[in-house]
Protein backbone atom coordinates (compact mmCIF):
# COMPACT_ATOMS: atom_id res chain seq x y z
CA UNK A 1 0.00 0.00 0.00
CA UNK A 2 1.49 3.16 -0.90
CA UNK A 3 0.61 4.96 2.09
CA UNK A 4 2.56 2.50 3.97
CA UNK A 5 5.68 3.53 2.18
CA UNK A 6 5.23 6.92 2.99
CA UNK A 7 4.80 5.80 6.81
CA UNK A 8 7.94 3.98 6.33
CA UNK A 9 9.88 6.93 4.06
CA UNK A 10 9.06 9.35 7.28
CA UNK A 11 9.90 7.07 10.24
CA UNK A 12 13.11 6.02 9.18
CA UNK A 13 14.12 9.38 7.60
CA UNK A 14 13.78 10.98 11.22
CA UNK A 15 14.81 7.82 13.40
CA UNK A 16 18.29 8.10 11.29
CA UNK A 17 19.11 11.83 12.11
CA UNK A 18 21.41 12.21 14.40
CA UNK A 19 19.52 14.79 16.59
CA UNK A 20 16.82 11.92 17.08
CA UNK A 21 19.56 9.50 18.43
CA UNK A 22 20.89 12.38 20.43
CA UNK A 23 17.83 13.68 21.90
CA UNK A 24 15.76 10.38 22.72
CA UNK A 25 19.45 9.42 24.94
CA UNK A 26 20.51 12.10 26.25
CA UNK A 27 16.98 13.37 27.55
CA UNK A 28 16.55 10.45 29.76
CA UNK A 29 20.08 11.12 31.57
CA UNK A 30 19.26 14.67 31.92
CA UNK A 31 15.73 13.76 33.12
CA UNK A 32 17.43 11.18 35.74
CA UNK A 33 19.78 14.06 36.51
CA UNK A 34 17.29 16.49 37.55
CA UNK A 35 15.54 13.80 40.03
CA UNK A 36 18.70 12.52 41.82
CA UNK A 37 21.33 15.28 41.48
CA UNK A 38 19.68 17.52 44.19
CA UNK A 39 19.47 14.34 46.35
CA UNK A 40 23.14 13.75 46.12
CA UNK A 41 24.03 17.18 46.54
CA UNK A 42 22.20 17.59 49.66
CA UNK A 43 23.58 14.51 51.02
CA UNK A 44 26.82 15.97 50.27
CA UNK A 45 26.66 19.00 51.15
CA UNK A 46 29.19 18.91 54.16
CA UNK A 47 31.64 18.64 51.33
CA UNK A 48 31.02 21.72 49.42
CA UNK A 49 30.16 24.23 52.54
CA UNK A 50 32.68 25.84 54.83
CA UNK A 51 32.26 25.93 58.29
CA UNK A 52 32.15 29.54 58.96
CA UNK A 53 32.29 32.07 62.29
CA UNK A 54 30.39 34.41 62.75
CA UNK A 55 30.90 37.31 65.74
CA UNK A 56 28.28 38.32 67.54
CA UNK A 57 27.68 42.20 68.79
CA UNK A 58 24.80 42.40 70.12
CA UNK A 59 24.03 45.68 72.49
CA UNK A 60 20.61 44.57 73.55
CA UNK A 61 21.96 41.81 75.75
CA UNK A 62 18.40 39.91 74.81
CA UNK A 63 20.24 37.10 72.16
CA UNK A 64 23.41 36.31 74.23
CA UNK A 65 23.51 32.63 73.71
CA UNK A 66 20.34 32.65 72.35
CA UNK A 67 21.52 31.64 68.56
CA UNK A 68 22.53 28.35 68.15
CA UNK A 69 25.56 26.39 66.56
CA UNK A 70 24.72 24.80 63.40
CA UNK A 71 26.40 22.04 61.71
CA UNK A 72 28.51 25.01 59.20
CA UNK A 73 27.92 28.02 61.65
CA UNK A 74 29.73 29.05 64.88
CA UNK A 75 28.57 32.04 67.03
CA UNK A 76 31.08 33.93 69.10
CA UNK A 77 30.01 36.63 71.08
CA UNK A 78 32.18 39.43 72.07
CA UNK A 79 32.04 42.31 74.30
CA UNK A 80 33.80 44.67 71.72
CA UNK A 81 31.68 47.57 69.94
CA UNK A 82 30.80 47.29 66.38
CA UNK A 83 34.07 49.11 64.66
CA UNK A 84 36.86 46.63 66.52
CA UNK A 85 34.28 43.76 65.34
CA UNK A 86 34.76 44.66 62.17
CA UNK A 87 38.26 45.08 62.09
CA UNK A 88 38.40 41.62 63.26
CA UNK A 89 36.69 40.36 60.10
CA UNK A 90 38.61 42.70 58.09
CA UNK A 91 41.81 40.88 60.02
CA UNK A 92 40.36 37.23 58.97
CA UNK A 93 39.21 36.40 62.90
CA UNK A 94 36.21 36.23 61.63
CA UNK A 95 33.45 35.51 58.48
CA UNK A 96 31.34 38.03 59.07
CA UNK A 97 30.06 39.67 62.38
CA UNK A 98 26.10 40.48 63.46
CA UNK A 99 25.55 43.33 64.87
CA UNK A 100 22.31 43.48 67.26
CA UNK A 101 21.88 47.53 68.22
CA UNK A 102 20.63 48.18 71.79
CA UNK A 103 17.02 50.18 71.58
CA UNK A 104 15.43 51.98 74.96
CA UNK A 105 12.00 51.28 74.28
CA UNK A 106 11.23 48.42 72.07
CA UNK A 107 12.75 44.85 71.86
CA UNK A 108 15.15 44.82 68.84
CA UNK A 109 13.63 43.84 65.78
CA UNK A 110 16.70 44.43 63.33
CA UNK A 111 20.39 43.43 62.84
CA UNK A 112 22.68 43.19 60.52
CA UNK A 113 25.41 41.26 59.21
CA UNK A 114 29.03 42.32 57.97
CA UNK A 115 31.10 40.74 56.22
CA UNK A 116 33.80 40.39 52.88
CA UNK A 117 32.17 37.76 51.39
CA UNK A 118 28.68 36.72 50.77
CA UNK A 119 26.79 35.05 53.48
CA UNK A 120 24.73 31.97 52.48
CA UNK A 121 21.24 32.27 52.94
CA UNK A 122 20.86 29.68 54.92
CA UNK A 123 23.12 31.54 58.09
CA UNK A 124 20.42 34.40 57.84
CA UNK A 125 17.71 32.42 57.84
CA UNK A 126 18.76 30.77 60.57
CA UNK A 127 19.70 33.66 62.72
CA UNK A 128 16.19 35.39 61.72
CA UNK A 129 14.20 32.02 62.84
CA UNK A 130 16.32 32.00 66.21
CA UNK A 131 15.77 36.06 66.64
CA UNK A 132 12.03 35.53 66.20
CA UNK A 133 11.92 32.89 68.75
CA UNK A 134 13.56 34.78 71.17
CA UNK A 135 11.31 37.74 70.59
CA UNK A 136 8.57 35.89 70.69
CA UNK A 137 9.17 34.00 73.86
CA UNK A 138 9.93 37.52 75.55
CA UNK A 139 6.60 39.18 74.31
CA UNK A 140 4.61 35.98 75.75
CA UNK A 141 6.56 36.27 79.09
CA UNK A 142 5.72 40.31 79.46
CA UNK A 143 1.86 39.29 78.54
CA UNK A 144 1.89 36.87 81.24
CA UNK A 145 1.67 33.85 79.21
CA UNK A 146 3.96 30.51 79.50
CA UNK A 147 5.53 30.02 76.49
CA UNK A 148 5.84 26.33 77.59
CA UNK A 149 1.91 26.09 77.78
CA UNK A 150 1.55 27.73 74.19
CA UNK A 151 4.11 24.98 72.82
CA UNK A 152 2.12 22.17 74.19
CA UNK A 153 -0.88 23.79 72.87
CA UNK A 154 0.53 24.07 69.08
CA UNK A 155 -1.42 20.75 67.39
CA UNK A 156 -1.18 19.81 63.55
CA UNK A 157 -4.52 19.22 61.68
CA UNK A 158 -4.36 16.69 59.07
CA UNK A 159 -7.49 16.92 56.85
CA UNK A 160 -7.26 13.54 54.64
CA UNK A 161 -9.40 13.66 51.35
CA UNK A 162 -11.23 10.35 50.64
CA UNK A 163 -12.57 9.55 46.98
CA UNK A 164 -15.69 7.37 46.80
CA UNK A 165 -16.65 5.18 43.40
CA UNK A 166 -18.15 2.02 42.88
CA UNK A 167 -15.20 1.02 40.65
CA UNK A 168 -12.69 1.05 43.00
CA UNK A 169 -14.16 1.95 46.27
CA UNK A 170 -12.83 4.46 48.61
CA UNK A 171 -8.92 5.83 48.43
CA UNK A 172 -7.01 8.13 49.78
CA UNK A 173 -6.29 11.17 47.36
CA UNK A 174 -3.78 13.73 47.67
CA UNK A 175 -4.74 17.31 45.70
CA UNK A 176 -1.61 19.13 45.27
CA UNK A 177 0.20 16.34 43.87
CA UNK A 178 -2.71 15.62 41.34
CA UNK A 179 -2.53 18.88 40.39
CA UNK A 180 0.98 18.76 39.84
CA UNK A 181 1.07 15.63 37.69
CA UNK A 182 -2.10 16.83 35.65
CA UNK A 183 -0.23 19.97 34.93
CA UNK A 184 3.22 17.72 33.72
CA UNK A 185 1.19 16.01 31.71
CA UNK A 186 -0.40 18.77 30.61
CA UNK A 187 2.75 20.54 29.50
CA UNK A 188 4.09 17.32 27.73
CA UNK A 189 0.53 17.18 25.49
CA UNK A 190 1.18 20.67 24.69
CA UNK A 191 4.74 21.00 23.61
CA UNK A 192 4.65 17.31 21.91
CA UNK A 193 1.58 18.11 19.90
CA UNK A 194 3.28 21.55 18.44
CA UNK A 195 6.61 19.93 18.27
CA UNK A 196 5.45 16.76 16.02
CA UNK A 197 2.84 19.63 14.49
CA UNK A 198 5.75 21.73 13.31
CA UNK A 199 7.59 19.03 11.78
CA UNK A 200 4.45 17.94 9.63
CA UNK A 201 4.47 20.81 8.78
CA UNK A 202 7.67 22.15 7.60
CA UNK A 203 8.62 18.82 5.94
CA UNK A 204 5.37 19.90 3.90
CA UNK A 205 7.45 23.17 2.66
CA UNK A 206 10.39 21.73 2.28
CA UNK A 207 9.10 19.40 0.02
CA UNK A 208 7.06 21.74 -1.19
CA UNK A 209 10.19 24.04 -1.61
CA UNK A 210 12.20 21.67 -3.59
CA UNK A 211 9.82 20.75 -5.20
CA UNK A 212 10.42 17.01 -4.80
CA UNK A 213 6.32 17.04 -3.85
CA UNK A 214 5.14 17.34 -7.85
CA UNK A 215 7.44 13.74 -8.03
CA UNK A 216 5.96 12.51 -5.63
CA UNK A 217 2.28 13.13 -6.45
CA UNK A 218 2.32 11.77 -9.65
CA UNK A 219 2.42 8.15 -7.97
CA UNK A 220 0.32 8.68 -4.97
CA UNK A 221 -2.92 10.51 -3.59
CA UNK A 222 -1.88 14.01 -1.68
CA UNK A 223 -4.58 12.69 0.94
CA UNK A 224 -2.58 9.54 0.98
CA UNK A 225 0.97 11.98 1.18
CA UNK A 226 -0.46 13.68 3.95
CA UNK A 227 -1.48 10.89 5.84
CA UNK A 228 1.90 9.43 5.47
CA UNK A 229 3.36 12.04 7.03
CA UNK A 230 1.00 12.24 9.75
CA UNK A 231 0.94 8.80 10.96
CA UNK A 232 4.98 8.51 9.88
CA UNK A 233 5.88 11.14 12.52
CA UNK A 234 3.44 9.86 15.01
CA UNK A 235 5.02 6.78 15.11
CA UNK A 236 8.04 8.88 15.62
CA UNK A 237 7.13 10.35 18.86
CA UNK A 238 5.66 7.45 20.17
CA UNK A 239 9.11 5.21 19.33
CA UNK A 240 11.12 8.30 21.26
CA UNK A 241 8.30 7.99 24.44
CA UNK A 242 9.04 4.58 25.15
CA UNK A 243 12.76 5.04 24.92
CA UNK A 244 12.77 7.90 27.01
CA UNK A 245 9.80 5.55 29.60
CA UNK A 246 12.11 2.26 29.24
CA UNK A 247 15.88 4.13 29.79
CA UNK A 248 14.14 6.74 32.67
CA UNK A 249 13.37 4.05 34.49
CA UNK A 250 16.55 1.84 34.11
CA UNK A 251 18.34 4.76 34.79
CA UNK A 252 16.68 5.90 37.81
CA UNK A 253 16.67 1.97 39.15
CA UNK A 254 20.96 2.38 38.68
CA UNK A 255 21.25 5.64 40.08
CA UNK A 256 19.02 4.43 43.29
CA UNK A 257 21.76 1.74 44.26
CA UNK A 258 24.45 3.98 44.42
CA UNK A 259 22.07 6.78 45.87
CA UNK A 260 19.56 4.72 48.32
CA UNK A 261 16.89 6.94 48.67
CA UNK A 262 16.28 6.27 52.44
CA UNK A 263 19.71 7.90 52.92
CA UNK A 264 18.29 11.17 51.04
CA UNK A 265 15.38 12.01 52.54
CA UNK A 266 16.44 11.72 56.20
CA UNK A 267 19.48 13.66 55.03
CA UNK A 268 17.31 16.85 54.35
CA UNK A 269 13.62 15.56 54.62
CA UNK A 270 13.55 16.88 51.54
CA UNK A 271 9.40 15.88 50.31
CA UNK A 272 8.22 16.10 54.46
CA UNK A 273 7.27 19.47 53.42
CA UNK A 274 5.56 19.03 50.14
CA UNK A 275 3.69 15.55 52.06
CA UNK A 276 2.71 17.18 54.51
CA UNK A 277 0.99 20.29 52.91
CA UNK A 278 -0.59 17.35 51.15
CA UNK A 279 -2.42 16.09 54.50
CA UNK A 280 -0.08 13.67 55.59
CA UNK A 281 1.70 13.94 58.75
CA UNK A 282 5.53 12.75 57.97
CA UNK A 283 8.74 11.76 59.99
CA UNK A 284 12.15 11.47 58.67
CA UNK A 285 11.48 7.68 59.59
CA UNK A 286 7.93 7.53 57.89
CA UNK A 287 8.66 9.84 54.94
CA UNK A 288 9.33 7.21 52.56
CA UNK A 289 5.93 5.47 53.51
CA UNK A 290 4.06 8.42 53.03
CA UNK A 291 5.35 9.34 49.56
CA UNK A 292 4.66 5.56 48.67
CA UNK A 293 1.04 6.05 49.59
CA UNK A 294 0.73 9.06 47.33
CA UNK A 295 2.13 7.59 45.03
CA UNK A 296 0.20 4.06 44.88
CA UNK A 297 -2.76 6.63 45.32
CA UNK A 298 -2.71 7.49 41.64
CA UNK A 299 -3.97 5.10 39.13
CA UNK A 300 -0.84 5.64 36.51
CA UNK A 301 -2.15 2.44 34.07
CA UNK A 302 -5.52 4.97 33.27
CA UNK A 303 -3.58 7.53 33.34
CA UNK A 304 -1.01 6.07 30.65
CA UNK A 305 -3.85 4.77 28.50
CA UNK A 306 -5.59 8.46 28.79
CA UNK A 307 -2.26 10.03 27.84
CA UNK A 308 -1.65 7.73 24.50
CA UNK A 309 -5.37 8.16 23.08
CA UNK A 310 -5.19 12.21 24.10
CA UNK A 311 -1.55 12.17 22.51
CA UNK A 312 -3.03 10.41 19.22
CA UNK A 313 -6.11 12.15 18.89
CA UNK A 314 -4.69 15.80 19.53
CA UNK A 315 -1.02 15.10 17.13
CA UNK A 316 -3.61 13.78 14.45
CA UNK A 317 -6.32 16.77 14.71
CA UNK A 318 -3.45 19.39 15.05
CA UNK A 319 -1.23 17.85 12.59
CA UNK A 320 -4.00 17.66 9.81
CA UNK A 321 -3.92 21.59 10.19
CA UNK A 322 -0.48 22.09 10.19
CA UNK A 323 -0.03 20.23 6.96
CA UNK A 324 -2.47 22.30 5.68
CA UNK A 325 -0.62 25.52 6.31
CA UNK A 326 2.69 24.05 5.10
CA UNK A 327 1.20 23.16 1.84
CA UNK A 328 -0.34 26.81 1.24
CA UNK A 329 2.69 28.46 2.15
CA UNK A 330 6.15 28.79 0.72
CA UNK A 331 8.72 29.46 3.54
CA UNK A 332 8.04 29.29 7.17
CA UNK A 333 7.85 33.14 7.20
CA UNK A 334 3.94 33.28 5.67
CA UNK A 335 2.89 30.45 8.50
CA UNK A 336 2.54 33.23 11.36
CA UNK A 337 -0.85 34.60 10.30
CA UNK A 338 -2.07 30.79 10.15
CA UNK A 339 0.27 29.11 12.99
CA UNK A 340 -0.99 32.02 15.40
CA UNK A 341 -4.88 31.28 16.03
CA UNK A 342 -4.47 27.47 15.59
CA UNK A 343 -2.11 27.79 18.24
CA UNK A 344 -4.24 29.69 20.42
CA UNK A 345 -6.94 26.91 20.50
CA UNK A 346 -4.34 24.68 22.75
CA UNK A 347 -2.72 27.20 24.48
CA UNK A 348 -6.37 28.10 26.10
CA UNK A 349 -6.67 25.03 28.48
CA UNK A 350 -2.98 26.27 29.48
CA UNK A 351 -4.04 29.18 30.64
CA UNK A 352 -7.10 28.06 32.31
CA UNK A 353 -5.17 25.28 34.26
CA UNK A 354 -5.10 26.50 37.55
CA UNK A 355 -9.39 26.95 37.43
CA UNK A 356 -9.45 23.66 36.26
CA UNK A 357 -7.60 21.84 38.59
CA UNK A 358 -8.63 23.91 41.14
CA UNK A 359 -12.64 22.62 40.32
CA UNK A 360 -11.82 19.55 37.85
CA UNK A 361 -15.45 18.71 38.30
CA UNK A 362 -16.63 21.49 37.23
CA UNK A 363 -18.87 22.93 34.31
CA UNK A 364 -16.28 24.82 32.73
CA UNK A 365 -13.62 22.15 33.29
CA UNK A 366 -15.76 19.34 31.96
CA UNK A 367 -16.29 21.73 28.69
CA UNK A 368 -12.64 22.65 28.39
CA UNK A 369 -12.18 17.89 28.76
CA UNK A 370 -15.05 18.13 25.94
CA UNK A 371 -14.15 20.82 23.03
CA UNK A 372 -11.62 18.25 20.83
CA UNK A 373 -9.26 21.52 20.57
CA UNK A 374 -8.87 22.17 24.15
CA UNK A 375 -9.42 18.44 25.27
CA UNK A 376 -5.97 17.17 25.18
CA UNK A 377 -4.74 19.64 27.35
CA UNK A 378 -7.70 19.68 29.18
CA UNK A 379 -8.72 16.00 29.78
CA UNK A 380 -4.77 15.66 31.09
CA UNK A 381 -5.53 17.73 33.76
CA UNK A 382 -8.49 16.15 34.84
CA UNK A 383 -7.05 12.46 34.68
CA UNK A 384 -5.08 12.70 38.00
CA UNK A 385 -8.06 13.60 40.42
CA UNK A 386 -10.64 10.82 38.34
CA UNK A 387 -12.48 11.25 35.76
CA UNK A 388 -15.86 9.10 35.12
CA UNK A 389 -14.89 6.90 32.35
CA UNK A 390 -18.01 8.02 30.00
CA UNK A 391 -17.04 11.41 29.96
CA UNK A 392 -13.41 10.28 28.95
CA UNK A 393 -14.79 7.81 26.30
CA UNK A 394 -17.37 10.83 24.84
CA UNK A 395 -14.49 13.18 24.94
CA UNK A 396 -12.22 10.47 23.03
CA UNK A 397 -14.89 10.21 20.64
CA UNK A 398 -15.84 13.32 19.39
CA UNK A 399 -11.78 14.54 19.28
CA UNK A 400 -11.04 11.96 17.05
CA UNK A 401 -14.51 12.57 14.80
CA UNK A 402 -13.35 15.89 14.79
CA UNK A 403 -10.08 14.72 13.42
CA UNK A 404 -11.78 12.85 10.87
CA UNK A 405 -13.85 15.83 9.72
CA UNK A 406 -10.43 18.32 9.48
CA UNK A 407 -8.48 15.84 7.86
CA UNK A 408 -11.22 15.70 5.41
CA UNK A 409 -10.95 19.57 5.23
CA UNK A 410 -7.26 19.95 5.29
CA UNK A 411 -6.70 17.46 2.33
CA UNK A 412 -8.72 20.12 0.39
CA UNK A 413 -6.49 22.47 1.13
CA UNK A 414 -3.59 20.21 0.58
CA UNK A 415 -4.47 18.60 -2.51
CA UNK A 416 -4.50 22.20 -4.01
CA UNK A 417 -1.87 24.53 -1.89
CA UNK A 418 1.14 21.95 -2.38
CA UNK A 419 1.35 22.65 -6.16
CA UNK A 420 0.73 26.62 -5.44
CA UNK A 421 3.68 28.65 -5.84
CA UNK A 422 4.75 32.51 -5.56
CA UNK A 423 1.37 33.64 -3.96
CA UNK A 424 0.67 35.07 -1.00
CA UNK A 425 -2.41 32.86 0.50
CA UNK A 426 -5.24 34.40 2.52
CA UNK A 427 -7.87 32.55 4.88
CA UNK A 428 -10.17 34.02 2.44
CA UNK A 429 -8.01 31.94 -0.39
CA UNK A 430 -8.03 29.05 1.98
CA UNK A 431 -11.90 28.91 2.48
CA UNK A 432 -12.14 28.78 -1.21
CA UNK A 433 -10.23 25.60 -2.00
CA UNK A 434 -12.48 24.06 1.10
CA UNK A 435 -15.40 24.43 -1.29
CA UNK A 436 -13.49 23.44 -4.30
Amino acid sequence: MKIGIIIEREYLTRVKKRSFLLITFLAPIFFAALMFLPALLMTQADKFDEKKTIAVVDESTMFIGKIDDTDFNTFIYLDNDIDDAKNLVKEGVYDGVLYIPGTMLNVPTNAEIYSEKQIPMSVTSHIRSSMKNVVERQKMLASGIDPEIVKASATSINVQTIRMSEKDGEQKSFSEFEFILGLFLAVIIYFVIFIFGSQVMRGVIEEKTNRIIEVIVSSVKPFELMMGKIIGIALVGLTQFLIWGVLTLAISGIASTFLPTQDVFSAGTVMSEPIAEMGVETTDAGTMTKVFEVINSINFKDILWCFILYFIGGYFLYSAMFAAVGAAVDNETDTQQFVTPISLLLVIPMVCSSVIATAPDSSFALWMSMIPFTSPVGMMLRIPFGVPIWQVAVSVVILFITFIVFTWLASKVYRTGILMYGKKVSWKEIFRWIKY
